[in-house]
C-alpha cells in the first residue's frame, strides 16, 4: 500500500510547531480544548512524533495557551464584527477552523516552507488567506494594509524564537500599518529564555530560543500609544480546576510565585 503521508522537511525553528501540533491532537484533554482538525493532521503527517518527547506539562501549558488565545479571537471578533484577523506564525494551527469568522478576513501567514505543508490540509476562501511569507520580512504588511481594517494580531509560539531587535521593529511595524488593532502574544520571561534551551523536545529539534521580556508594559517605550491591556498567567485558567489533581496542585503552586507565573505567560496589547 503506498504512504500518503506528507513527509516533513523543515528548519528546527518549523519543526517546533510539530510540539504544538502534537499537543492539541494527541495530549489535550477535552476539557481543555477538543481539536479534531489537529488530530486528522497528525494522521496525515510521516514523522515519529514519539522522538520529540513532548512532556505532559508542556501539552496542558500548549492547550492552555491555546484556549485563552481562542477565548480571546472570540472577543474580538464578537466586539468588532467585520475587522480581520492575522495569525502570525500559524504553523499548522487550526484556528481557522476552530473559530467561526464568517464576513471576516482571516490571515495565516509563516515561512514558504510550512504553507506548503499547510496548503495539504486546508483550502484558501474569498475570506481566509494564507501568506508565504518569513513574519520578519515586514513586507508582507503590504498584501493587508490596504484591504478591509484589521482588529486583531495573534503571534502564538513565535516571539521567543526572535531577537528582541526584531520583536520591536515587528510591533512598530504592526502599530504602523493597523493602529488601534490588539496584538495578543506569549512570552518567555528572561530567566525561562536562558533556560528552556535544556527542554527535551527544544533538544531534539535544536531551535533557538532569543527573547525573553521581564515587564511587559517596558514595550510601551518603544512607540506612543502602545498600551499593555492584560499580563495574562496560565495560572488564571477556570479549566485547570477540570485537571487531574496533581497537575492541579502543580498550577495552584506555581500560582504562588510571580517568578513562576512569569516564566511564560499571554500578553495582550493595544497598538
Amino acid at each position: 500500500m503506498a504512504n500518503n503521508k506528507q513527509k516533513i522537511r523543515l528548519t528546527a525553528e518549523q519543526e517546533t510547531l510539530l510540539i504544538t501540533l502534537y499537543a492539541k491532537a494527541n495530549a489535550c484533554p477535552d476539557v481543555l480544548m477538543a481539536d479534531k482538525k489537529s488530530q486528522e493532521i497528525l494522521a496525515q503527517i510521516d514523522y515519529d512524533f514519539s522522538q520529540l518527547k513532548v512532556p505532559i506539562g508542556t501539552s496542558l501549558t500548549v492547550c492552555i495557551r491555546a484556549r485563552k488565545i481562542d477565548e480571546t479571537v472570540q472577543a474580538s471578533l464578537a466586539s468588532h464584527p467585520g475587522s480581520g484577523v492575522i495569525y502570525l506564525g500559524c504553523g499548522l494551527d487550526s484556528r481557522c477552523t476552530r473559530i467561526k469568522h464568517e464576513d471576516v478576513e482571516w490571515y495565516d501567514l509563516d515561512m514558504p516552507e510550512v504553507i506548503e505543508l499547510r496548503r495539504n490540509f486546508f483550502e484558501e476562501s474569498s475570506d481566509y488567506h494564507m501568506i508565504p511569507c518569513s513574519v520578519t520580512d515586514l513586507i508582507w504588511t503590504e498584501s493587508i494594509a490596504d484591504k478591509n481594517p484589521i482588529g486583531l494580531i495573534i503571534a502564538e509560539g513565535l516571539t521567543m524564537y526572535l531577537s528582541e531587535a526584531q520583536v520591536k521593529s515587528l510591533v512598530l511595524k504592526l502599530k504602523a500599518c493597523f493602529p488601534g488593532s490588539l496584538l495578543v502574544f506569549d512570552a518567555y520571561s528572561k530567566l525561562t529564555a536562558r533556560r528552556v534551551k535544556d527542554h527535551p523536545s527544544l533538544r531534539k529539534t535544536g531551535a533557538k530560543i532569543q527573547w525573553g521580556i521581564d515587564d511587559p508594559k517596558s514595550i510601551e517605550n518603544w512607540a506612543e500609544g502602545i498600551h499593555l491591556q492584560e499580563e495574562w498567567f496560565f495560572t488564571q485558567s477556570k479549566a485547570i480546576d477540570q485537571l487531574a489533581f496533581r497537575y492541579q496542585l502543580i498550577f495552584k503552586i506555581t500560582g504562588l510565585f510571580m517568578t513562576a507565573k512569569r516564566a511564560h505567560r499571554i500578553l495582550i496589547y493595544e497598538l
